[in-house]
């Protein structure tokens, strides 16, 4: 039997643990910056190459196959399963918000495929994908269950709703139930409470930074790393560097060390980016004692101009999230 097991990147690690003949990685982060459009990620899964396009294909993550050798490069992913004969197509995605929302971006796509619905299975990931060693992924028991019509339902109205130009749609998913998809509400919950508090204006993430700094987390490399005290379910290290930086520019900064230099490097020089950041040593300044005991409002002080999901959150348009009584705050 030909096994396909599609997964966040979180997943990279089940490539090694012996489950399925092909194991697909998809990179796309959602929760951050502004999403894909739509033919983006038409083409991402459809495969082929325009010249002098860049962009990375779905097969580029996969390397050469015991049975296939290379001959997924450049093709469609739906073709691929078909024209080798694929059995079944396993979906593997965690309950972290942005392996979540792969989840729904995939069913929504695949709903549209009948050709190879019956084939896919849908894996109930339990535990986090990225740090499960090897031994764990080739041998937990992880619940299979029969793709429904209702799971494509559900995801192609989840997938809409966060594509959306508000957050109101999201907002309303949370007060239904999907015991077929049980991680897909407390993930959608998690990334709207990344929206500005109304007391603070600081997202979940940008606070609990504040606070660890407050406590003496002053390092980039201790607040970054996966396993530290931040414990982020939303970001990755890549995008909390963006996120700090916010946090120490503007009229009015709540912290301050940063090294200057991270304002002369471009987004893409990774290495420069990172030695600036472990040379930073963080504290807050005044003003941001003030908005981490509540007292003043970091975004009445300082623009914004940041995707959430389909949202563009600006000082004119800035919904917020109520995280005492978890309520969306309309501008």
């Amino acid at each position: 039997m030909k096994r396909v097991i599609l997964t966040s990147s979180s997943g990279v690690g089940l490539a090694h643990a012996d489950r399925a003949d092909m194991v697909v990685p998809f990179i796309f982060r959602f929760v951050s910056g502004p999403l894909p459009t739509s033919h983006h990620l038409e083409q991402y899964l459809t495969g082929g190459y325009v010249r002098g396009d860049p962009e990375v294909r779905w097969s580029d993550l996969v390397g050469r196959l015991p049975q296939t050798g290379l001959a997924h490069k450049e093709t469609g992913l739906i073709w691929f399963c078909e024209t080798y004969g694929v059995d079944l197509i396993e979906l593997w995605f965690d309950p972290e918000p942005n392996s979540q929302l792969q989840l729904i971006w995939t069913l929504d796509y695949l709903r549209s495929h009948p050709s190879i619905t019956d084939r896919l299975r849908l894996r109930r990931v339990n535990f986090d994908l990225r740090g499960a060693d090897g031994t764990e992924l080739r041998d937990r028991m992880v619940r299979e269950l029969e793709v429904a019509d209702c799971d494509f339902e559900i995801a192609n109205m989840a997938w809409e709703a966060y594509r959306a130009p508000t957050p109101e749609l999201c907002f309303g998913l949370l007060g239904r139930d999907f015991p077929r998809l049980p991680f897909l509400k407390p993930a959608m919950e998690q990334l709207l409470a990344e929206l500005p508090s109304p007391i603070t204006g600081l997202g979940t993430t940008e606070a609990r930074l504040l606070d660890l700094i407050a406590r003496g987390h002053n390092r980039t490399k201790e607040l970054f790393q996966p396993d530290g005290p931040l414990q982020t379910r939303v970001f990755d290290q890549w995008e909390l560097g963006p996120l700090l930086e916010g946090l120490g520019s503007g009229p009015m900064p709540v912290i301050t060390g940063l090294d200057p230099k991270l304002a002369t490097l471009a987004p893409h020089d990774a290495r420069g980016r990172n030695a600036a950041f472990r040379r930073s040593r963080l504290s807050l300044t005044e003003f941001g004692e003030a908005v981490l005991e509540g007292r003043e409002d970091f975004r009445r002080q300082n623009p914004i101009r940041r995707w959430w999901g389909g949202t563009l959150l600006t000082n004119e348009r800035l919904w917020r999230w109520d995280r005492q009584n978890h309520s969306l705050v309309a501008p």
